[in-house]
Parts: C-alpha cells; sequence; structure tokens
C-alpha cells in the first residue's frame, strides 16, 4: 500500500539518516517536467527544483539517455587518467565564458569554494609572499557549509556551533562600497561575493558595487571571486549572472545546475592564476569523472543556446509582472519583491516557513531564504502556465 510504503521510509530515515533538514511526512517517488509526485500519488508544481539544481525539470528524455549510455560505458576512473567528455565539458565551459582560461572539477559547490579560496592564497603567495591571506566576504553570504566556505559565510546560526572556523576573514556590508573600501588592505587576497545572494534574502548586487570591487581589487593586488553556485547557468537570463553587469572576474565558482541533479562543482578561472597552480597542490577522486562530465556537457550545450535563454528572459518577464499583481493585490503581506530572472524572492510581512508549509500542503513546492523571504527556483524550462499555477496557489495561501 502506498501508505505504508510512505511510513516505512519515513520511520527508516528518522531511525538511520542524521536528522540535519526538516522534512515534511511525505516520501518523494518521482518527477515529470516541472512536477513532482509522492509516494501516494501526491502531485506538486516545483518552484524550488532541488535548490536550483533541477534546471531541466524532471525525466528528460535527453538526459535519460545521456545517463544510461554512460553508465554502461564508464562511470569512473579517477583523475589519474584523462576522461574525453571531462575534457568537452572544460572546453565549453572555456568557449562561454571569456573571462576564464582553464577549469578545475569537483563534487559540490562547497568543495569547489574550498577550491576557489586555496587557488586565491597559493596566488598571493606567489605574486607577494607570506602573510596575504585575508579574504574579504559580506553580510548575507553563503557559500557552504565546509569550514573554509563556513568561514565566509555570514550568518552566525551556521558558523557559531562550529568556532572557530578558518581565521582570516572579514565582512563587510553587501552592496555598500565604503564599507568594502574599509575592509580592503595589503593583506586580502581575495574578496568573494554573490551577483545575487541566495540565502542571504534573494539580494542582486548593484554594477557599481561590483566595479567598484573589481577595482579594490585591482588597486591592492588581490583576486575578484564570484560564486554563481546558485544564481549562474542560465538563470538570471544570461549564462551567467554577472554577465548583464560586464564586471569580470579571476575566480567563478559554479555548482548546482550544471549536471541537472548529479553531483558536480567547477572552479572557472583565468590563465594568470592557473599559472600559480602546480600538480599536487590540490586533487579530488570523484571531480569530473565520466558520467557527470557527459551530464554536465549535454545541460551546458542546452541551456547555453540564445533560444534557452531567450525563453527563460521571456518566462521570467511573465513571471515578474505576475509577481507585481500580486504583490499589488497583497501589499501589507509582500513588502517587498527580488531577485532576477527566474531567481526570486518575496519579502513577505511574517514567516518565509509558515508560507512554504502552506503552499506545500496545496501542492506546491518553495524554498525560504532567511526568516522573511520565499524564495523561488523553477526549473528553467517552465511556461507561462506553469506561471500562472503559481500565482493562483500563492493567492490562495496568501
Amino acid at each position: 500500500m502506498p501508505e505504508q510504503l510512505t511510513n516505512d521510509a519515513i520511520q527508516a530515515a528518522q531511525s538511520y539518516i542524521l536528522p540535519t533538514y526538516a522534512k515534511p511526512e511525505r516520501v518523494m517517488e518521482r518527477g515529470e517536467g516541472v512536477y513532482l509526485f509522492d509516494t501516494e500519488g501526491r502531485c506538486y508544481l516545483d518552484y524550488a527544483s532541488g535548490i536550483a539544481v533541477n534546471a531541466l525539470g524532471y525525466g528528460d528524455p535527453e538526459l535519460t539517455q545521456v545517463i544510461a549510455e554512460q553508465a554502461a560505458q564508464l562511470i569512473h576512473i579517477s583523475n589519474l587518467y584523462h576522461n574525453a567528455h571531462a575534457s568537452t565539458l572544460a572546453r565549453r565551459l572555456i568557449e562561454h565564458s571569456p573571462s576564464f582560461a582553464k577549469v578545475f572539477f569537483a563534487n559540490s559547490g562547497a568543495e569547489v569554494v574550498e577550491a576557489a579560496l586555496k587557488f586565491a592564497r597559493r596566488y598571493a603567495r606567489a605574486h607577494a609572499g607570506e602573510g596575504k591571506t585575508t579574504f574579504v566576504a559580506f553580510d548575507g553570504a553563503f557559500h557552504g557549509r565546509t569550514m573554509g566556505a563556513l568561514a565566509v559565510t555570514a550568518r552566525e546560526k551556521y558558523r557559531e556551533p562550529f568556532m572557530p572556523v578558518m581565521p582570516g576573514v572579514r565582512f563587510a556590508n553587501f552592496n555598500d562600497v565604503a564599507s568594502l573600501e574599509a575592509t580592503m588592505d595589503a593583506d586580502v587576497c581575495a574578496v568573494i561575493l554573490e551577483p545575487i545572494q541566495g540565502e542571504g534574502g534573494l539580494r542582486v548586487a548593484e554594477p557599481r558595487f561590483l566595479e567598484a570591487a573589481r577595482s579594490l581589487c585591482d588597486q591592492h593586488g588581490a583576486l575578484l571571486i564570484f560564486d554563481e553556485i546558485q544564481c549562474g547557468m542560465g538563470r538570471t537570463g544570461t549564462l551567467w549572472a554577472h554577465e548583464a553587469t560586464g564586471v569580470r572576474p579571476d575566480i567563478m565558482t559554479v555548482a548546482k545546475p550544471l549536471a541537472a541533479g548529479l553531483p558536480i562543482g567547477a572552479v572557472l578561472m583565468s590563465q594568470a592564476v592557473a599559472d600559480c597552480i602546480q600538480v599536487g597542490d590540490h586533487g579530488t577522486t570523484f571531480g569530473g569523472n565520466p558520467l557527470v562530465t557527459a551530464v554536465g556537457a549535454t545541460v551546458l550545450r542546452r541551456i547555453s543556446t540564445p533560444a534557452f535563454l531567450e525563453h527563460v528572459r521571456s518566462v521570467a518577464g511573465y513571471l515578474d509582472e505576475a509577481l507585481r499583481d500580486l504583490q499589488a493585490a497583497h501589499a501589507p503581506q509582500i513588502k517587498a519583491l527580488r531577485g532576477r530572472g527566474l531567481m526570486r524572492g518575496l519579502q513577505i510581512d511574517g514567516s518565509a516557513a509558515a508560507l512554504s508549509k502552506a503552499a506545500f500542503e496545496r501542492g506546491l513546492l518553495v524554498a525560504t531564504s532567511g526568516e522573511d523571504v520565499v524564495r523561488l527556483l523553477p526549473p528553467l524550462i517552465i511556461q507561462p502556465r506553469h506561471v500562472d499555477e503559481l500565482i493562483d496557489t500563492l493567492r490562495e495561501v496568501l
């Protein structure tokens, strides 16, 4: 019976899985397009997409075929040997990202943030000697939960239970040029920021702020790192979120949607950074294996086409108009709209978690960002009718 399957799965999870997430009493079983289905047949419109991972939705025929064919041929060989799919994906990333010259593959967002921090310190040591080791990050930032990534993550609820984290980090105020200027000196090796903050309330970095960050890094001999793990890969209507500003970083981290659900991360870097990294400086057992890079190459090919990005911009415009109408109708409850493209936030007068729970009970999956921001991260393949369905449910919940 479906109910028994649900109960057994939940009971086993409670008995054997470390409870690091609060989960509803449902068990997801399958997906189709932009919808998920649980073991009891309930259908959910997915505006979380695995936390911005499932860019092409569920059950995509081409991805299914690539996974099956590559799994039958070769899954893993380690990085002691070349594999053609990693080379193809790296080439495509660089061809579509003119700021960069080399790629390092890993397995997750946190891992590539860790790698980026190491590469920045390696660059600083090569060019300035010992002592230039400080990182500058920002309030609201979220870069991951490993110890280095946690050190450049601002929110105390993530940091406090694990103190002391990696030393050598200063925090400035996001979108505040004067605050950033006050943190910069000759000891800074890199500034790391998200062009759109995912966990930090869907705040968009202003072009003048990114321009100032670029200028200050150049002035102090520091690297500029953009974390596009959540906001990159087409989500804002351009392949990378920073493209809209014209500001180019020295290093960029990407991960979540790159293999549409399989674990992968990548660090893209300039030739100047790559020249400082020697054989043996860093490594990974699983990163860039043939299976994930075969899928990643397919995903990147699909998302980077002008037609696909135009679709994202078009449906994002439709979503923006619909959200503005919703805000006008519920002005006391929706205090502000945030984000860009298909990475949107609704700042509400109340609990984002409570709204998320109410939406879930009505068949809508949304994420949260902080205490009062509801986060919308749909698959990039949504159509206007899915926006209409979203708005109808949000209107009912509000």
